[in-house]
């Protein structure tokens, strides 16, 4: 952590009930935006005035999986939320300092407010995935949860017992169900996450970690190369990497070249408008390896760099144990070792679709900027060959010698500055984990899983399969999870997982696959702090009060619902150790705030509603300090250097079982094409399919929100020649097809997608008649995504697909 000194910026905020220049001239011209943005009404005269008035303005936030998680003042009257405001204030005498939220995260009130949200605890009365339901009372559905995990416990122990992954909560005392299972017996854990399983596994082999620069080293960049990158779609809301961050830095501080390699012309391509290169999914190794073999063969990399600070490029530099094989790096991308196939701009052009004299130019784009600003973001991982492709594109930093300096990065995914504050736990004693793409493996056959072939951690074999499933804050069941229309055919199998919990605020595709569903409270009803999430240089910490009161019907907040649970165990008292959910939000943040000098006072948090801190240095090149002293400060590898050459993953691929030829690791970066990828593109399925964040939603959240559909409709992205072919025209609804399933459809038909690719944005609700023709009409890609996980991480390989595309007559 960098020494602080000096405060943080901090502006006690006033609230100015008016609209911007923008909004009021479409208001003087018309158009209605019914609460989306901040309404042209009068302006408070002082702060009096709101007193007096009888509608309140409440400090609160958006709280989903975001880089942002922006502050937001909610306006209330008669406990129902009237419209949400964003932040009015510049901070730090930064004219463009307002952290501005986004069309998603002004809609939150009519999430809150939605009529169909969840009101009361149900059991199920039909089958899974029928969404047959029947109210009962609290007292029974505590009663039912308690008696279900502890005939769990005594019939198979606590790797029976599951917590999926959820991302829509996020804040301290958020997600307690940890807690609770690990003071009842314990849980079957899970490593990686969805998002970023491939790069979380791969970095620690190359770098000891992840370490990236922030966006904010762009400023003394001359040229960006973004692989995959495209933040104004992903993170929008201006507390994010979208504002102080990539947008911001272009359109301010520097003059730099921007090219984007990436399947999809994305807004964020719009926004910098310099260069896009459009590339086949899952081929970004193979064009930075092309790229590698420029520099290589005209020896425009910085070999005095390589030999210091790093393991395995040449020869000069490979450990003992693999000397005199041929096994380099450079051995692989000339030729000489591994495949014996020199990896030219020729080689590479009918792979990725670039041109080879294309390929030749970005090489000497990049050996000639001074300060190179070369990444990649999470998209690139997410393939079934993910974990080679990561390494793949960190090479061309380290060829070119740049990390650590000032405007470059390690081509890693872009760094965070931003407050370490954790969530409520507590020391789970069951150690066995899985990675937390497996669970339906878990579920089907997890007493067969094993570390060797499955990448079981903490435990040679499992001695169990999945009995007791909790999904709480997620819609990851069949919604976010690949393959859904197998995950409904397994889970219609009471006897493999044979009780599900799904705690939610509405009846999410997920929910409908529970046997005890409970009513959540949102986070903006209830009061609690949020930190930033990735969000650049600049670190928030939010301290939100509840904007109406929650517990309207039956709804609960999830933590005194644990507690309940807890009770029928005997240990509510170990489980509350003495606090409320209050109490343990203000010990969880005093303890981080003992770490870290950055943050103010529990009370003064409070009186200040919202803290910006920027960094003091305004961006830390990643990995500084070991290239001004790689003895003084080694890296976590077992060499303390960056190994190119990796011995511990030269040592899993010697000892674990892969089943598939496909699933293929080196100890060095290399291209591997992987599963599903277009080498297995077919007649039938001649296209690749390919996934991306959307700005309609943060995964699944907000699909529910009718205005934000509207505003940006589910589609499937189809170049304009590939859709003359098939005589498919703009707005027309297609059929979108593979073994996995089928999905009903609009076609977007555009040049901003790469031909041979269709793209569908991830996170669309799924919506299919599962005792019928099992067709989604949702737009859900889950429904046509590949299981098969990647081979290092057992990670999610959303973006590595094989469709068809047909005319629905």
């Amino acid at each position: 952590m960098d020494t602080i000194e000096h405060e943080g910026s901090v502006t006690r905020r006033s609230f100015v009930k008016g609209a911007s220049v923008a909004t009021a001239a479409l208001a003087a011209s018309g158009v209605v935006l019914d609460g989306m943005f901040e309404k042209t009404e009068p302006a408070y005269a002082d702060e009096q005035n709101q007193e007096t008035s009888d509608e309140k303005i409440v400090q609160s936030h958006c709280s989903c999986n975001c880089a942002s998680r922006c502050p937001l003042w909610f306006h209330v009257k008669d406990d129902e939320i009237q419209w949400a405001q964003s932040e009015q204030e510049a901070f730090d005498d930064d004219p463009n300092g307002k952290f501005r939220a986004c069309l998603r995260g002004r809609s939150v009130r009519r999430w809150i407010n939605d009529p169909d949200r969840l009101k009361y605890p149900m059991k199920r009365v039909g089958k899974r995935g029928e969404g047959k339901f029947e109210r009962i009372s609290w007292e029974e559905a505590i009663d039912t949860i308690a008696t279900k995990l502890k005939e769990t416990y005594n019939n198979y122990g606590p790797e029976a017992v599951f917590i999926n992954l959820g991302s829509g909560v996020y804040s301290l005392t958020g997600r307690p169900f940890p807690r609770l299972l690990a003071l009842t017996g314990g849980y079957l854990g899970a490593y990686g996450t969805y998002s970023a399983a491939q790069s979380t596994a791969a970095a620690p082999y190359m770098w000891g970690a992840n370490s990236a620069s922030t966006y904010a080293a762009i400023q003394d960049s001359d040229l960006v190369v973004m692989f995959g990158d495209a933040a104004s779609d992903m993170e929008m809301g201006c507390t994010g990497e979208s504002k102080h961050g990539f947008s911001y830095q272009h359109r301010t501080n520097t003059k730099a070249k921007y090219i984007h390699i990436d399947p999809r012309y994305s807004d964020t391509n719009c926004n910098s408008n310099d260069e896009w290169l459009p590339i086949r999914p899952g081929t970004d190794a193979a064009l930075a390896a092309a790229i590698a073999h420029v520099l290589i063969s005209e020896n425009l990399v910085d070999k005095t760099f390589l030999d210091t600070y790093c393991i395995g490029y040449d020869e000069d530099t490979m450990p003992e144990s693999a000397k005199g094989q041929n096994k380099s790096y450079k051995d692989y991308i000339m030729g000489t070792g591994y495949d014996k196939v020199e990896k030219t701009p020729e080689w590479a052009a009918p792979i990725t679709l670039i041109p080879a004299e294309r390929i030749k130019k970005l090489a000497h784009e990049m050996a000639e900027a001074k300060a190179p600003f070369i990444t990649q973001y999470l998209g690139v991982q997410r393939h079934s060959n993910g974990e080679m492709a990561y390494l793949s594109i960190c090479m061309l930093n380290l060829l070119l010698g740049v990390v650590g300096k000032k405007g470059c990065t390690t081509g890693c995914t872009t760094g965070a500055y931003s407050f370490s504050i954790p969530w409520i736990t507590a020391t789970n004693p069951c150690k066995s984990q899985i990675s937390v793409f497996s669970w339906t493996d878990a579920i089907d056959h997890g007493e067969k899983m094993t570390a060797k072939h499955d990448g079981v951690k903490g435990t040679d074999q499992l001695s169990t399969g999945i009995k007791f499933f909790v999904e709480y804050a997620g819609n990851c069941i069949t919604n976010q999870h690949s393959d859904s229309n197998r995950t409904h055919d397994l889970l219609q199998d009471e006897s493999k997982c044979e009780f599900i919990l799904v705690y939610e605020t509405l009846m999410t595709d997920s929910a409908k696959y529970a046997d005890i569903l409970l009513p959540d409270i949102m986070r903006a009803e209830q009061k609690g702090i949020i930190n930033d999430g990735y969000s650049g240089d600049v670190a928030t910490c939010i301290y939100a009060n509840p904007a109406t009161t929650g517990e309207k019907f039956e709804r609960r907040s999830s933590f005194d619902v644990c507690a309940d649970i807890a009770d029928k165990f005997g240990i509510k008292d170990k489980f509350l150790d003495g606090k409320d959910q209050e109490g343990w939000t203000k010990q969880i943040y005093e303890g981080a705030r003992a770490k870290d000098p950055r943050l103010p006072s529990y009370e003064e948090g409070y009186e200040k509603g919202v803290f910006h801190y920027r960094n003091p240095k305004g961006y830390t090149p990643a990995l500084e300090s070991f290239i001004k002293d790689p003895e003084a400060n080694k890296l976590k590898t077992p060499s303390g250097k960056i190994e190119i050459y990796s011995e511990a993953l030269q040592k899993v691929i010697d000892t674990w079982e892969f089943d598939d030829e496909r699933d293929v690791l080196t100890p060095v970066p290399t291209y591997v094409p992987g599963a599903d990828s277009y080498l297995d593109c077919t007649d039938e399925y001649p296209f690749t399919l390919c996934g991306f964040h959307y700005k309609a939603r943060t995964h699944s959240s907000f699909g529910n929100i009718e205005v934000i559909k509207q505003a940006a409709p589910q589609e499937v992205w189809i170049n304009t020649m590939d859709a003359e072919k098939l005589n498919i025209e703009n707005g027309e609804t297609v059929s979108v097809f593979n073994d996995h399933g089928e999905v009903h459809i609009q076609a977007k038909v555009t040049g901003r997608v790469i031909p041979g690719t269709i793209m569908i944005s991830q996170g669309g609700w799924r919506n299919a008649d599962m005792n019928g023709d099992r067709i989604d009409k949702g737009g859900c890609i889950n429904t046509l995504c590949s299981w098969h996980p990647s081979p290092l991480a057992k990670g999610n390989p959303q973006h590595s697909n094989v469709a068809g595309v047909r005319k629905i007559s």
